[in-house]
């Protein structure tokens, strides 16, 4: 028996227009009533989420900045930020990669100095309690920093992915979207948080499942007795991850989940 499911929302939940679907809501509910506990995963930050899900925050359990950080009610249960002291050299590195626009992700606030376009106006839509600043070095040290949030106007596959990972092997970088990579302590990803709900909520591998449709997903993906991709998903993962259901566009995540029930 299922007590718990977890979804990635960019490319996987939400829709075509990066619109949430109004019937989630009430499927939450249900969940909440069988006893299954329903958590947006996602690279967005907490204040975003919360937003997103308002309708049903106190149900939910969220796990936001890909799995460095997770909460339920507004208590912090889990944290892994990167250190303070691989901040600046991180950012160096990045800097040195043309076209990339970083972006520090704070527990509480994420910080930018970039207002290009459309750099800015895509940071904006998923971090809401997002700063501008002159220099990001000057942020280190203000709260703890979950990731490095990379913008990369080249696409992240073809560019940020093929040089930051051997700029800075004392951090992990992981694609997260078409035009999007993190940068994040070696231990934070979406599959430590997900070992760590299971042993704080004392759910079996069995009893979970989990959607998603990029690398950042991958390691959930496989913490969960059951795990699926959206037809849409990157195609890397979808040769990892063969269980696939109808695309973001089609309501595949919604399709499945009733199927479940």
């Amino acid at each position: 028996m299922l007590k718990f499911i977890a979804s990635d929302l960019d490319g996987t939940l939400l829709d075509g227009e990066r619109r949430i679907p109004e019937e989630i809501f009430p499927l939450i509910r249900e969940m909440t009533k069988r006893g299954i506990l329903f958590c947006p995963a996602s690279g967005r930050q907490y204040a975003n989420l919360k937003k997103l899900f308002a309708p049903v925050a106190n149900d939910v359990l969220f796990m936001a900045e890909n799995g460095a950080l997770v909460k339920y009610r507004d208590k912090t249960l889990y944290l892994n930020p990167i250190p303070e002291e691989l901040i600046g050299d991180a950012l160096d590195a990045i800097r040195s990669v043309p076209h990339v626009f970083p972006m520090l992700c704070g527990s509480e606030n994420a910080y930018i100095e970039n207002t290009e376009e459309p750099f800015h106006t895509c940071a904006r839509l998923s971090y809401d309690n997002c700063i501008k600043v002159g220099s990001l070095n000057g942020v280190i040290g203000r709260e703890p920093i979950c990731k490095i949030a990379i913008y990369d106007a080249l696409g992240s596959h073809n560019n940020s992915i093929k040089y930051l990972p051997e700029k800075i092997p004392f951090l992990r970088t992981i694609l997260s979207g078409a035009d999007w990579c993190d940068v994040a302590a070696l231990t934070a990803n979406k599959g430590d948080a997900m070992r760590f709900i299971k042993a704080r909520f004392s759910f079996k591998k069995e009893e979970c499942a989990a959607f998603g449709d990029h690398m950042n997903d991958y390691e959930m993906l496989l913490e969960c007795g059951k795990a699926f991709v959206t037809d849409n998903a990157y195609p890397p993962l979808k040769k990892l991850i063969q269980n696939v259901v109808p695309a973001n566009t089609k309501g595949g995540v919604l399709l499945k989940i009733k199927e479940i029930f």
